[in-house]
């Protein structure tokens, strides 16, 4: 469980960082997103090939598997759209709504009951985010696109949950991968029909930023936090990556200098959604005791 938890972390640190690349790589979210999903692809099948552990999939699960990253294409799409319509300290507060959504979306998927704290825990955190939506009202596009990514993201860890029970963590990496890019194949022209792109080569310095991007934030920590997750629960990890605002905002403020151009209501607003984060891991914490406790005594 501990190696766990730091395969989760490390994820979540990398993660906070591609918000920051986010921001650098100059290209439209969605031809952004769509590079980054190839590349990934690409470089986990070479691996796999190289390491002989490529799995041909049944139509089936091959399926499955692209549907899930479909939604995690859309996730991306509109996160990097936020950090472009706002900045990374906005965009990336917003994430943190995810435990709401998860607190509303587990129950329904995995068919077990609402845990009303979940509920209530999740609320502080979209009070938060109301502070920051009504203190800055010019980053409203920003906000929308970062409140419907983090829906998105709440729903592909509870589905990978049941997944991750029958591939293993780079298999299922890889799938939908290419899932999410085969989608955006489709969706993007209908998208950079309403969201215009400037240009569509990636620049070197883009190019160098998405391979950073692909390699290691996103194949190496999509692979980290399918390992947690298979001992941790779906509401935890997305618990925890409402840390990744944190490592964001840090690395905002230290890069893009982005603290000059924020003022109380999104201190207050971020202060909230921190609060909630700590009442939640402090619950975890002690529900974990407790049953070891029990078991203990069961002994």
């Amino acid at each position: 469980m501990k190696k766990a938890f730091l395969q989760l972390h490390l994820a979540v640190l990398l993660a906070g960082f591609t918000a920051i690349l986010g921001k650098l790589i100059a290209l439209n979210e969605g031809l952004l997103t769509s590079y980054r999903m190839f590349l990934s692809a690409l470089i986990l099948a070479l691996f796999l090939f190289l390491r002989k552990e490529l799995q041909i999939l049944s139509l089936k699960n091959t399926l499955q598997l692209f549907g899930v990253g479909a939604i995690i294409s859309l996730h991306w799409v509109l996160f990097y759209g936020s950090i472009k319509y706002s900045n990374v300290s906005v965009s990336v507060t917003c994430l943190s709504t995810i435990g709401f959504f998860t607190s509303l979306f587990e129950p329904l998927i995995r068919r077990r009951r609402i845990d009303l704290i979940e509920v209530l825990l999740g609320l502080l955190v979209v009070a938060g985010i109301y502070l920051i939506f009504n203190f800055y009202p010019q980053y409203k596009t920003g906000i929308i696109f970062g409140l419907i990514s983090a829906m998105l993201a709440s729903i592909f860890p509870i589905i990978n949950k049941k997944i991750l029970v029958n591939f293993s963590p780079n298999t299922v990496t890889l799938y939908e991968m290419t899932g999410g890019f085969a989608a955006l194949c489709f969706i993007l022209p209908l998208y950079l029909h309403f969201f215009p792109a400037n240009y569509f080569i990636p620049t070197v310095s883009d190019f160098w930023w998405l391979l950073i991007l692909a390699g290691l934030c996103t194949v190496y920590a999509f692979n980290l936090s399918l390992q947690a997750l298979k001992h941790i629960s779906a509401f935890t990890t997305n618990l925890t990556y409402n840390f990744e605002p944190i490592y964001s905002i840090i690395l905002a403020f230290i890069i893009f200098k982005e603290n000059q151009f924020l003022g109380m209501g999104f201190y207050i607003g971020f202060a909230l959604i921190l609060l909630a984060i700590t009442l939640q891991m402090v619950r975890v914490y002690q529900d974990k005791k407790n049953r070891r406790s029990v078991s203990k005594i069961e002994i």
